[in-house]
């Protein structure tokens, strides 16, 4: 039968590679927790932990008695793993259209374009997650003229946060914040060849800017809400992709079915800030 040449683990194998290439806003969260669940009401306890206290010793008292150890308070996040997104489709006398060539890699490109839309729509909603501050109580009207000084204050925020800048920190905006923040900064770079990979469109000072239409919109529409954040604030798995091959019991037709298993959490918050804005 055409529909052995659907092979699951390949295809699997390849919507995951696809995926990877295709995510803007999942490529820049922590995916360190990913083996560790594996289906559908898993869940993750990721655990972190404060800071401890920097002390001084006066040279006159270098020998003499320190503090008591102290308890550093610790926190407990909960990643639970409840999202699925799946796809269902047949085609009619697949060997004449496969004898053509290319339809089995337009196919798993399709797919895999899709799957990874989903993905980033879901992170990119975390803008406005609970946990997540705003740069401004209301939104701010974004011009060629002020769009560097929004960008540096949303930066000047992650500072004063003691995010460590050299750590790598990414912006993600809109097609439209893009269009200001392009013509106001003419010094962008220009190294295409690795640059324009996952979204990536400029560098500004040591902050990656990518370019996406899954930005959160809201009110109507009329306010971007751009996610600018280190690699550590949101955590994020997708640990199972699966697909399978069927021959439908009432059509001339093969067809291929499958589902991706994912879920992320806002986990820093002190190293995300939703840089709320809008347009004159």
């Amino acid at each position: 039968m055409a529909y052995s040449n659907f092979i699951p683990s390949v295809w699997a194998e390849t919507i995951e590679r696809e995926l990877e290439r295709a995510c803007v806003f999942v490529e820049d969260c922590n995916r360190q927790y990913e083996g560790l669940v594996a289906s559908k009401g898993d869940s993750v306890h990721i655990l972190g932990v404060g800071k401890p206290s920097i002390k001084t010793i006066e040279r006159e008292n270098a020998n003499g008695e320190i503090d008591e150890a102290e308890e550093i308070e610790d926190t407990s996040v909960i990643l639970n793993i409840n999202q699925i997104r799946y796809f269902n489709y047949k085609v009619g006398d697949i060997d004449k259209a496969q004898a053509v060539g290319g339809l089995m890699d337009a196919l798993s490109l399709e797919t895999s374009e899709g799957l990874a839309n989903e993905m980033d729509k879901y992170i990119a909603n975390m803008a406005t997650d609970a946990q997540v501050p705003t740069l401004s109580a209301n939104a701010t009207v974004v011009t060629k003229d002020n769009v560097l000084d929004v960008l540096d204050d949303a930066i000047q925020a992650l500072q004063e946060n003691d995010v460590n800048m050299a750590s790598g920190i990414t912006v993600t905006v809109s097609p439209r914040f893009y269009k200001l923040f392009k013509q106001a900064y003419v010094g962008k770079d220009t190294n295409n060849s690795e640059m324009l990979k996952n979204g990536k469109v400029a560098m500004y000072g040591n902050v990656t800017v990518k370019l996406s239409n899954n930005v959160l919109k809201s009110e109507d529409g009329a306010i971007d809400n751009i996610m600018i954040r280190t690699k550590r604030a949101i955590a994020f798995v997708n640990p199972l992709t699966h697909t399978e091959a069927y021959r439908p019991e009432k059509s001339f037709a093969d067809a291929v079915k499958g589902y991706i298993l994912f879920d992320g959490k806002v986990v820093r918050p002190k190293e995300i800030i939703n840089i709320n804005v809008k347009y004159a």
